[in-house]
Protein backbone atom coordinates (compact mmCIF):
# COMPACT_ATOMS: atom_id res chain seq x y z
CA UNK A 1 0.00 0.00 0.00
CA UNK A 2 3.02 2.52 0.84
CA UNK A 3 4.19 1.49 -2.48
CA UNK A 4 1.08 2.18 -4.57
CA UNK A 5 0.89 5.62 -2.39
CA UNK A 6 3.84 6.57 -3.67
CA UNK A 7 2.65 5.97 -7.09
CA UNK A 8 -0.56 7.94 -6.74
CA UNK A 9 2.23 11.05 -5.24
CA UNK A 10 4.30 11.02 -8.35
CA UNK A 11 1.07 10.54 -10.89
CA UNK A 12 -0.15 13.63 -8.63
CA UNK A 13 2.90 16.19 -8.89
CA UNK A 14 2.72 15.83 -12.34
CA UNK A 15 -0.28 18.55 -11.89
CA UNK A 16 3.37 20.80 -12.19
CA UNK A 17 3.35 20.12 -16.03
CA UNK A 18 0.83 22.75 -16.33
CA UNK A 19 3.53 25.05 -15.88
CA UNK A 20 3.30 24.44 -19.63
CA UNK A 21 0.39 26.30 -19.94
CA UNK A 22 1.39 30.03 -19.77
CA UNK A 23 4.61 28.93 -21.87
CA UNK A 24 2.07 27.46 -24.91
CA UNK A 25 -0.51 30.43 -24.40
CA UNK A 26 2.65 33.12 -24.69
CA UNK A 27 3.73 31.40 -27.92
CA UNK A 28 0.25 30.82 -29.50
CA UNK A 29 -0.99 34.41 -28.57
CA UNK A 30 2.39 35.67 -30.54
CA UNK A 31 2.15 33.46 -33.30
CA UNK A 32 -1.66 34.36 -34.29
CA UNK A 33 -2.20 37.98 -32.95
CA UNK A 34 -0.17 39.45 -35.77
CA UNK A 35 -1.92 37.56 -38.71
CA UNK A 36 -5.12 39.67 -37.67
CA UNK A 37 -5.93 42.53 -39.84
CA UNK A 38 -6.93 45.01 -37.34
CA UNK A 39 -8.68 47.07 -39.68
CA UNK A 40 -10.95 43.83 -41.04
CA UNK A 41 -12.42 41.65 -38.94
CA UNK A 42 -12.80 38.66 -41.02
CA UNK A 43 -13.94 35.66 -39.24
CA UNK A 44 -12.70 33.09 -41.78
CA UNK A 45 -9.17 34.89 -41.56
CA UNK A 46 -9.58 34.29 -37.27
CA UNK A 47 -9.93 30.70 -37.62
CA UNK A 48 -7.30 31.02 -40.15
CA UNK A 49 -4.96 32.81 -37.58
CA UNK A 50 -5.66 30.43 -34.87
CA UNK A 51 -4.78 27.00 -37.15
CA UNK A 52 -1.77 29.07 -38.32
CA UNK A 53 -0.53 29.47 -34.91
CA UNK A 54 -0.29 25.69 -34.41
CA UNK A 55 2.83 25.41 -36.66
CA UNK A 56 4.81 27.88 -33.53
CA UNK A 57 2.74 26.62 -31.06
CA UNK A 58 3.13 22.44 -32.06
CA UNK A 59 6.67 22.07 -32.06
CA UNK A 60 6.77 23.75 -28.60
CA UNK A 61 4.14 21.41 -27.02
CA UNK A 62 5.93 18.77 -28.95
CA UNK A 63 9.16 19.27 -26.96
CA UNK A 64 7.81 20.17 -23.63
CA UNK A 65 5.83 16.62 -23.87
CA UNK A 66 9.37 14.84 -24.90
CA UNK A 67 11.14 16.71 -22.12
CA UNK A 68 8.26 15.30 -19.71
CA UNK A 69 8.25 11.71 -21.13
CA UNK A 70 11.93 11.72 -20.35
CA UNK A 71 12.13 13.19 -16.95
CA UNK A 72 9.68 10.68 -16.07
CA UNK A 73 10.65 7.50 -17.52
CA UNK A 74 13.07 6.55 -14.30
CA UNK A 75 9.95 6.34 -12.11
CA UNK A 76 8.76 4.09 -14.11
CA UNK A 77 9.54 0.80 -11.78
CA UNK A 78 7.29 2.21 -8.98
CA UNK A 79 4.52 1.91 -11.69
CA UNK A 80 5.20 -1.62 -11.99
CA UNK A 81 4.79 -2.24 -8.48
CA UNK A 82 1.12 -1.59 -9.06
CA UNK A 83 -1.41 -3.87 -10.60
CA UNK A 84 -1.86 -1.67 -14.00
CA UNK A 85 -1.16 -2.22 -17.43
CA UNK A 86 2.22 -0.72 -18.62
CA UNK A 87 0.58 2.04 -20.59
CA UNK A 88 -1.28 3.02 -18.38
CA UNK A 89 0.66 5.66 -17.08
CA UNK A 90 2.01 6.99 -20.53
CA UNK A 91 -1.81 7.39 -21.49
CA UNK A 92 -2.11 9.42 -18.05
CA UNK A 93 0.71 11.36 -18.68
CA UNK A 94 -0.79 12.13 -22.35
CA UNK A 95 -4.16 12.81 -21.34
CA UNK A 96 -2.45 15.27 -18.63
CA UNK A 97 -0.84 16.70 -21.01
CA UNK A 98 -3.29 17.17 -23.95
CA UNK A 99 -5.60 18.64 -21.46
CA UNK A 100 -2.85 21.40 -20.65
CA UNK A 101 -2.04 22.02 -24.48
CA UNK A 102 -6.05 22.81 -24.72
CA UNK A 103 -6.25 24.66 -22.11
CA UNK A 104 -3.25 26.66 -23.57
CA UNK A 105 -5.29 26.59 -27.02
CA UNK A 106 -8.35 27.71 -25.40
CA UNK A 107 -6.79 30.73 -23.94
CA UNK A 108 -5.43 31.71 -27.67
CA UNK A 109 -8.80 31.56 -28.99
CA UNK A 110 -10.41 33.49 -26.59
CA UNK A 111 -7.76 36.27 -26.84
CA UNK A 112 -7.98 35.99 -30.80
CA UNK A 113 -12.23 36.06 -30.84
CA UNK A 114 -12.07 38.77 -28.72
CA UNK A 115 -10.07 40.96 -31.12
CA UNK A 116 -12.41 40.47 -34.04
CA UNK A 117 -15.18 40.64 -31.57
CA UNK A 118 -13.80 44.23 -30.63
CA UNK A 119 -13.89 45.23 -34.45
CA UNK A 120 -16.84 45.18 -36.63
CA UNK A 121 -16.49 41.77 -37.48
CA UNK A 122 -17.91 39.71 -40.65
CA UNK A 123 -18.80 36.44 -42.27
CA UNK A 124 -19.32 33.43 -39.82
CA UNK A 125 -17.13 31.37 -37.16
CA UNK A 126 -15.61 28.23 -38.66
CA UNK A 127 -15.86 25.49 -35.29
CA UNK A 128 -14.26 22.70 -37.42
CA UNK A 129 -11.24 25.33 -38.33
CA UNK A 130 -11.07 25.28 -34.59
CA UNK A 131 -11.33 21.58 -34.15
CA UNK A 132 -8.67 21.07 -36.61
CA UNK A 133 -6.58 23.31 -35.00
CA UNK A 134 -6.64 21.58 -31.70
CA UNK A 135 -6.53 18.24 -33.53
CA UNK A 136 -3.32 19.70 -35.02
CA UNK A 137 -1.72 20.57 -31.29
CA UNK A 138 -2.47 17.27 -29.70
CA UNK A 139 -0.75 15.39 -32.11
CA UNK A 140 2.28 16.92 -32.00
CA UNK A 141 1.57 16.45 -27.78
CA UNK A 142 1.31 12.32 -28.71
CA UNK A 143 4.58 12.63 -31.18
CA UNK A 144 6.78 14.39 -28.85
CA UNK A 145 5.67 12.39 -25.55
CA UNK A 146 6.17 8.89 -27.57
CA UNK A 147 9.71 9.79 -29.03
CA UNK A 148 10.53 10.81 -25.47
CA UNK A 149 9.27 6.97 -23.99
CA UNK A 150 10.51 5.06 -27.18
CA UNK A 151 14.10 7.34 -26.77
CA UNK A 152 14.51 8.29 -22.91
CA UNK A 153 17.80 10.82 -23.58
CA UNK A 154 18.23 14.23 -22.63
CA UNK A 155 18.61 15.40 -26.40
CA UNK A 156 15.31 13.90 -27.38
CA UNK A 157 13.43 16.95 -26.42
CA UNK A 158 15.58 19.76 -28.78
CA UNK A 159 15.14 16.50 -31.45
CA UNK A 160 11.04 16.29 -30.88
CA UNK A 161 11.62 20.30 -31.23
CA UNK A 162 13.61 20.15 -34.30
CA UNK A 163 11.48 17.22 -36.38
CA UNK A 164 8.06 19.20 -35.70
CA UNK A 165 9.47 22.06 -36.50
CA UNK A 166 11.31 20.61 -39.28
CA UNK A 167 7.95 19.17 -40.54
CA UNK A 168 6.00 22.66 -39.66
CA UNK A 169 8.18 24.51 -41.96
CA UNK A 170 7.19 22.92 -44.90
CA UNK A 171 4.15 24.52 -45.70
CA UNK A 172 4.12 27.54 -47.72
CA UNK A 173 0.49 28.95 -47.86
CA UNK A 174 -1.56 28.30 -51.05
CA UNK A 175 0.67 26.74 -52.76
CA UNK A 176 0.08 22.74 -53.04
CA UNK A 177 -2.17 20.31 -51.36
CA UNK A 178 0.88 19.40 -49.02
CA UNK A 179 0.61 22.12 -46.92
CA UNK A 180 -2.70 21.38 -45.77
CA UNK A 181 -1.09 18.59 -44.07
CA UNK A 182 -1.42 19.57 -40.17
CA UNK A 183 -0.11 21.83 -38.76
CA UNK A 184 -2.01 23.36 -42.01
CA UNK A 185 -0.66 26.70 -43.22
CA UNK A 186 -3.60 28.67 -44.25
CA UNK A 187 -3.31 31.43 -46.99
CA UNK A 188 -5.00 34.90 -45.86
CA UNK A 189 -8.63 34.54 -47.04
CA UNK A 190 -9.65 37.66 -49.22
CA UNK A 191 -13.16 39.41 -48.41
CA UNK A 192 -16.28 38.18 -50.67
CA UNK A 193 -14.83 34.26 -50.13
CA UNK A 194 -14.87 32.05 -47.49
CA UNK A 195 -13.21 28.86 -46.20
CA UNK A 196 -14.00 24.99 -47.45
CA UNK A 197 -15.22 23.03 -44.81
CA UNK A 198 -14.72 20.43 -46.29
CA UNK A 199 -10.87 20.60 -45.63
CA UNK A 200 -11.10 21.21 -42.23
CA UNK A 201 -13.27 17.79 -42.01
CA UNK A 202 -10.44 15.77 -43.23
CA UNK A 203 -7.89 17.59 -41.62
CA UNK A 204 -9.65 16.29 -38.11
CA UNK A 205 -10.03 13.14 -39.85
CA UNK A 206 -6.50 13.25 -40.82
CA UNK A 207 -5.30 14.66 -37.12
CA UNK A 208 -7.81 12.02 -35.27
CA UNK A 209 -6.50 8.85 -37.50
CA UNK A 210 -2.81 9.56 -36.69
CA UNK A 211 -3.22 10.59 -33.09
CA UNK A 212 -5.02 7.21 -32.95
CA UNK A 213 -2.34 5.03 -34.78
CA UNK A 214 0.63 6.42 -32.66
CA UNK A 215 -1.15 5.83 -29.56
CA UNK A 216 -2.31 2.26 -30.52
CA UNK A 217 0.51 1.42 -31.88
CA UNK A 218 2.90 2.64 -28.36
CA UNK A 219 0.13 0.54 -26.55
CA UNK A 220 0.58 -2.61 -28.50
CA UNK A 221 4.45 -2.47 -28.47
CA UNK A 222 4.21 -2.09 -24.32
CA UNK A 223 1.51 -4.86 -23.89
CA UNK A 224 1.79 -7.26 -26.64
CA UNK A 225 -1.99 -6.97 -27.24
CA UNK A 226 -2.29 -8.08 -30.56
CA UNK A 227 -5.96 -7.60 -30.67
CA UNK A 228 -5.31 -3.65 -31.10
CA UNK A 229 -4.32 -4.64 -34.90
CA UNK A 230 -7.50 -3.90 -36.17
CA UNK A 231 -8.03 -0.76 -34.27
CA UNK A 232 -4.28 -0.01 -35.49
CA UNK A 233 -5.38 -0.50 -39.39
CA UNK A 234 -8.57 1.29 -39.12
CA UNK A 235 -6.75 4.41 -37.64
CA UNK A 236 -4.19 3.94 -40.83
CA UNK A 237 -6.75 4.11 -42.83
CA UNK A 238 -8.78 6.98 -42.06
CA UNK A 239 -5.33 9.11 -42.48
CA UNK A 240 -5.51 7.56 -45.96
CA UNK A 241 -8.93 8.14 -46.99
CA UNK A 242 -7.94 12.03 -45.46
CA UNK A 243 -5.07 12.71 -47.11
CA UNK A 244 -6.53 11.68 -50.21
CA UNK A 245 -8.90 13.83 -49.58
CA UNK A 246 -6.83 16.77 -48.92
CA UNK A 247 -4.69 15.85 -52.26
CA UNK A 248 -8.04 16.14 -53.81
CA UNK A 249 -8.50 19.29 -52.88
CA UNK A 250 -5.56 20.58 -55.18
CA UNK A 251 -4.71 23.12 -52.50
CA UNK A 252 -7.98 25.05 -52.81
CA UNK A 253 -9.25 26.25 -49.71
CA UNK A 254 -11.27 28.99 -50.28
CA UNK A 255 -14.70 29.51 -52.42
CA UNK A 256 -16.35 32.55 -53.35
CA UNK A 257 -19.07 34.03 -51.00
CA UNK A 258 -22.17 36.39 -51.72
CA UNK A 259 -21.93 39.22 -48.41
CA UNK A 260 -25.02 41.60 -47.69
CA UNK A 261 -23.20 45.06 -48.14
CA UNK A 262 -23.16 47.34 -45.89
CA UNK A 263 -24.42 50.89 -47.45
CA UNK A 264 -24.23 54.44 -46.60
CA UNK A 265 -27.40 56.08 -48.85
CA UNK A 266 -26.96 60.01 -48.31
CA UNK A 267 -25.64 61.90 -50.46
CA UNK A 268 -23.93 59.20 -53.07
CA UNK A 269 -24.96 55.76 -51.82
CA UNK A 270 -21.76 53.57 -51.15
CA UNK A 271 -21.92 50.43 -50.07
CA UNK A 272 -18.83 47.98 -48.76
CA UNK A 273 -18.19 44.42 -47.45
CA UNK A 274 -19.36 44.19 -44.18
CA UNK A 275 -16.06 44.08 -42.65
CA UNK A 276 -14.51 47.27 -44.20
CA UNK A 277 -18.07 49.05 -42.83
CA UNK A 278 -15.61 51.74 -40.63
CA UNK A 279 -14.62 52.86 -44.16
CA UNK A 280 -17.52 54.63 -45.37
CA UNK A 281 -17.64 57.73 -43.79
CA UNK A 282 -13.85 58.74 -45.22
CA UNK A 283 -14.87 56.93 -48.82
CA UNK A 284 -18.12 58.72 -48.76
CA UNK A 285 -16.60 61.78 -48.05
CA UNK A 286 -13.44 61.77 -50.95
CA UNK A 287 -15.83 60.56 -53.27
CA UNK A 288 -18.57 63.24 -53.60
CA UNK A 289 -16.93 65.73 -55.00
CA UNK A 290 -15.68 63.92 -58.40
CA UNK A 291 -19.39 62.70 -57.96
CA UNK A 292 -20.16 65.79 -58.28
CA UNK A 293 -18.14 67.16 -61.11
CA UNK A 294 -19.08 63.99 -62.90
CA UNK A 295 -22.74 65.08 -62.99
CA UNK A 296 -24.25 65.52 -66.22
CA UNK A 297 -21.46 63.20 -68.32
CA UNK A 298 -21.72 60.28 -69.53
CA UNK A 299 -19.22 59.42 -66.60
CA UNK A 300 -21.41 60.45 -63.51
CA UNK A 301 -22.23 58.15 -60.84
CA UNK A 302 -24.60 57.84 -57.87
CA UNK A 303 -23.91 54.53 -56.72
CA UNK A 304 -20.62 53.14 -55.27
CA UNK A 305 -20.02 48.96 -54.84
CA UNK A 306 -16.98 47.50 -53.16
CA UNK A 307 -15.81 44.84 -55.89
CA UNK A 308 -13.77 41.90 -55.27
CA UNK A 309 -10.48 41.92 -56.08
CA UNK A 310 -10.98 39.21 -58.99
CA UNK A 311 -13.65 41.70 -60.88
CA UNK A 312 -12.44 44.63 -62.79
CA UNK A 313 -12.71 48.23 -61.98
CA UNK A 314 -15.55 50.04 -64.19
CA UNK A 315 -18.34 52.96 -63.99
CA UNK A 316 -21.03 52.12 -65.97
CA UNK A 317 -25.21 52.79 -65.76
CA UNK A 318 -24.61 55.27 -62.65
CA UNK A 319 -22.90 52.84 -60.83
CA UNK A 320 -19.06 52.87 -59.79
CA UNK A 321 -17.25 49.43 -58.77
CA UNK A 322 -14.10 49.86 -56.88
CA UNK A 323 -11.46 47.52 -54.63
CA UNK A 324 -10.38 48.38 -51.71
CA UNK A 325 -7.55 47.43 -49.41
CA UNK A 326 -8.43 45.14 -46.52
CA UNK A 327 -6.45 46.63 -44.18
CA UNK A 328 -7.87 50.19 -45.32
CA UNK A 329 -4.38 51.39 -45.13
CA UNK A 330 -3.39 55.36 -45.13
CA UNK A 331 -4.54 56.98 -48.50
CA UNK A 332 -7.45 54.22 -48.76
CA UNK A 333 -10.10 56.77 -49.84
CA UNK A 334 -7.93 58.56 -52.52
CA UNK A 335 -7.31 55.35 -54.33
CA UNK A 336 -10.43 54.62 -54.81
CA UNK A 337 -11.73 58.24 -56.04
CA UNK A 338 -8.18 57.49 -58.84
CA UNK A 339 -9.57 54.02 -59.51
CA UNK A 340 -12.98 55.70 -60.99
CA UNK A 341 -10.93 58.20 -63.20
CA UNK A 342 -8.96 55.46 -64.18
CA UNK A 343 -12.13 53.42 -65.24
CA UNK A 344 -13.50 56.60 -66.91
CA UNK A 345 -10.79 56.62 -69.81
CA UNK A 346 -10.29 54.39 -72.69
CA UNK A 347 -6.98 52.22 -72.26
CA UNK A 348 -6.50 51.29 -76.03
CA UNK A 349 -6.30 55.56 -76.59
CA UNK A 350 -4.89 56.69 -73.25
CA UNK A 351 -1.10 55.52 -73.97
CA UNK A 352 0.86 59.33 -74.06
CA UNK A 353 0.15 62.01 -72.02
CA UNK A 354 3.68 64.18 -72.85
CA UNK A 355 1.38 67.05 -73.25
CA UNK A 356 0.08 66.67 -69.38
CA UNK A 357 -3.67 68.21 -70.57
CA UNK A 358 -5.31 64.85 -69.34
CA UNK A 359 -3.46 64.99 -65.88
CA UNK A 360 -4.23 68.82 -65.58
CA UNK A 361 -8.52 67.47 -66.04
CA UNK A 362 -7.69 64.68 -63.32
CA UNK A 363 -5.60 67.01 -60.66
CA UNK A 364 -9.18 69.12 -60.76
CA UNK A 365 -10.90 65.68 -60.70
CA UNK A 366 -9.31 64.37 -57.85
CA UNK A 367 -9.29 67.54 -55.64
CA UNK A 368 -5.15 68.02 -56.32
CA UNK A 369 -2.52 70.49 -57.29
CA UNK A 370 -2.65 71.22 -61.04
CA UNK A 371 0.69 69.93 -62.34
CA UNK A 372 3.12 71.68 -64.48
CA UNK A 373 2.50 71.03 -68.34
CA UNK A 374 4.11 72.45 -71.42
CA UNK A 375 1.20 74.52 -72.25
CA UNK A 376 1.52 77.12 -69.88
CA UNK A 377 -1.66 78.92 -71.72
CA UNK A 378 -3.67 76.19 -71.10
CA UNK A 379 -3.53 75.65 -67.58
CA UNK A 380 -4.02 79.60 -67.01
CA UNK A 381 -6.65 79.20 -68.61
CA UNK A 382 -8.38 75.85 -66.96
CA UNK A 383 -7.02 77.65 -63.57
CA UNK A 384 -9.28 80.98 -64.06
CA UNK A 385 -12.48 78.93 -64.80
CA UNK A 386 -14.86 79.02 -61.80
CA UNK A 387 -16.12 75.09 -60.52
CA UNK A 388 -19.14 76.01 -62.16
CA UNK A 389 -17.44 76.55 -65.40
CA UNK A 390 -14.73 73.45 -65.41
CA UNK A 391 -17.77 71.30 -65.25
CA UNK A 392 -19.59 72.41 -68.21
CA UNK A 393 -16.13 72.73 -69.78
CA UNK A 394 -16.27 68.86 -68.71
CA UNK A 395 -19.71 67.89 -70.03
CA UNK A 396 -18.34 69.56 -73.37
CA UNK A 397 -15.21 67.89 -73.52
CA UNK A 398 -15.81 64.59 -71.70
CA UNK A 399 -15.54 62.78 -75.22
CA UNK A 400 -11.96 64.31 -75.52
CA UNK A 401 -11.07 62.93 -72.17
CA UNK A 402 -12.61 59.79 -71.92
CA UNK A 403 -10.25 58.95 -75.05
CA UNK A 404 -7.25 61.01 -74.07
CA UNK A 405 -7.32 63.19 -77.23
CA UNK A 406 -7.48 67.05 -75.07
CA UNK A 407 -5.66 69.24 -77.16
CA UNK A 408 -5.04 73.40 -76.72
CA UNK A 409 -7.72 74.39 -78.42
CA UNK A 410 -10.40 72.60 -76.31
CA UNK A 411 -8.57 74.68 -73.35
CA UNK A 412 -8.16 78.06 -75.55
CA UNK A 413 -11.93 77.92 -76.26
CA UNK A 414 -13.05 77.07 -72.65
CA UNK A 415 -14.54 80.14 -71.51
CA UNK A 416 -16.94 80.19 -75.01
CA UNK A 417 -18.14 76.97 -74.37
CA UNK A 418 -19.03 77.06 -70.75
CA UNK A 419 -20.59 80.40 -71.85
CA UNK A 420 -22.51 79.22 -74.58
CA UNK A 421 -23.56 76.06 -72.58
CA UNK A 422 -25.17 78.48 -69.66
CA UNK A 423 -26.57 80.73 -72.82
CA UNK A 424 -28.34 77.26 -73.71
CA UNK A 425 -29.61 76.66 -70.63
CA UNK A 426 -30.89 79.97 -69.94
CA UNK A 427 -32.38 80.18 -73.18
CA UNK A 428 -36.23 78.95 -73.30
CA UNK A 429 -36.87 76.42 -76.20
CA UNK A 430 -39.11 77.71 -79.58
Amino acid sequence: MSDLGRVLRLDARRTALLVAVPVLTAVGTAAALPALCLSAAYWDNTVVALVNAVRFLGPVAAGLAAWAAVRERPLDYLRDLTARSPATGALLDLLLLSSAALVSYTAVTALVVAATLAQAEAGHPHPLGVIAGAGALVLHVVAGYLMGRVVPHRATAALAFGATAMWAALRIPGVSWWSLLPPAAFPRIDLFTTLRPRVFADQVLWTAGLTAALILGYVLWATRRFLLVLPLAAALAATGTATLGLYGSGGGTARAAPAQPACRQWPVTVCVHPALRDALPRLTAALIPLAARLNGTPGEFTEVRQRPGWAPVSVADGVAFIHLDENLSAGFAARAVRQITGALKDPRACTDDSAGYRALVDAWLLGGDPPSITDAYAARRFAALTERRRRAWLRHHFTEYRTCTLGPQDFRSAKKHSRRRTLDRATPPT
